[in-house]
């Protein structure tokens, strides 16, 4: 049973930032793919098809995907960095020694200098408001790790300023390049599933148990600093992920439970569940933790066609129709796309057509991510 407001002590084998990261990418694999242990998803385009050199600059290094967004800015054979920024000297002085390029001592350095097509920016979540928009309106083009604001009113005026602007935006859930999801969006899509009724997706791993946010990532675990505990860090990769599956089924309402059990860092929520109902009637479940030991069923889908399950990484069908009963792994599977940030190099470069997360998609994950941490505190469910 939980102990409410109990605090444990830290585990006496202290867990090293290489461990903490390996074991963040096992647990982001559990859903589809390692965000930072890969350096690029199986299939996809190559970068070095690509033509044109592009100029970036990295702009705040804290967060827990840095590192390894710094070394893919290094090693894309048209990527030059020509500057790195971050208020810590310590981190800019890290993240450089991977990307090159010189170091700055205020960001509109980087925003007055035309020779910068783009800024990758990997600040705390709390700096997003401030550093995002004059970057946008000087016409740089934007990655911006998620979340992209501190909650969904932040990410609408940025996703707004985007728009407005006409800069190509792109944000980290790498989910959607996923050869299994994918195959899941057009089964969807083509109706294979018949209409659906209900959906779980769940994105967790043993971060608090870890302690992998104790030292380095200790702000990922300060909601003044990332607007998100456990659930709204993990679990926004799957909000995105449902709200992508369901694109053009209007999310409704929603609620959710959010709490914590080890209190390892006070004031910020361990683990969560959220619900969200659809215009169609179907209903889906979101869970998101850093307090779980394993996630080996990681996505369900019902519909009145057929049924499908993400275990293990390995897609289940039953679907009658496509003589699919569920008993053997499905490999009739689509290319997978590139990591998020090497799809922006490639547009930023001049590639068209790219399957890239709009302003709107990431501040709507960002919104229903808020309303359910709202619609815990409240008690009900709330409208979106």
């Amino acid at each position: 049973m939980k102990n409410k407001g109990f605090t444990t002590d830290k585990p006496t084998e202290h867990m090293s930032r290489r461990q903490a990261l390996s074991h963040l990418a096992a647990g982001a694999a559990a859903v589809t793919v390692a965000p930072m242990a890969l350096h690029s998803l199986a299939g996809g385009k190559a970068l070095g098809a690509q033509s044109g050199n592009i100029t970036l600059a990295l702009v705040g290094g804290a967060h827990i995907h840095a590192p390894g967004f710094a070394e893919r800015m290094a090693d894309a054979p048209n990527v030059t960095t020509k500057y790195v920024w971050d208020p810590d000297s310590e981190t800019a002085r890290a993240r450089q020694a991977v990307t090159g390029g010189e170091i700055v001592d205020r960001p509109e350095t980087v925003y007055e200098d035309d020779e910068v097509d783009g800024i990758v920016f990997c600040s705390r979540t709390v700096r997003h408001k401030d550093l995002v928009p004059p970057a946008v309106r000087a016409g740089k083009h934007v990655f911006v790790e998620k979340p992209v604001g501190m909650n969904g009113e932040e990410a609408r005026h940025i996703a707004r300023l985007v728009n407005d602007a006409g800069v190509i935006f792109q944000t980290g859930y790498f989910m959607r390049s996923s050869a299994v999801n994918l195959k899941i969006r057009s089964l969807i899509k083509d109706g294979a599933l018949g209409d659906i009724t209900r959906l779980r997706l769940s994105n967790v791993h043993s971060g608090a148990i870890g302690g992998w946010f104790d030292d380095e990532w200790r702000w990922m675990a300060d909601r003044s600093q990332a607007g998100v505990g456990a659930f709204g860090d993990l679990g926004s990769h799957v909000m995105d992920l449902l709200l992508w599956f369901m694109e053009g089924d209007k999310p409704q309402k929603c609620t959710g439970y959010i709490d914590t059990v080890l209190n390892r860092y006070p004031g910020t929520d361990e683990y969560g569940e959220g619900m969200v109902s659809f215009r169609s009637g179907a209903v889906a479940t979101v869970a998101g933790g850093w307090v779980s030991h394993a996630n080996p069923n990681q996505v369900e889908i019902s519909g009145t066609e057929g049924h499908l399950r993400v275990t293990n990484n390995q897609l289940y069908l039953t679907i009658p129709g496509l003589d699919a009963d569920g008993s053997e792994p499905w490999t009739d599977l689509p290319e997978g796309h590139d990591h998020p940030l090497e799809l922006f190099f490639q547009a930023v470069a001049g590639a068209s057509d790219l399957p890239l997360i709009t302003a709107d998609e990431a501040a709507l994950a960002n919104h229903v991510i808020t309303k359910i941490y709202n619609a815990h505190n409240a008690g009900r469910w709330v409208w979106l």
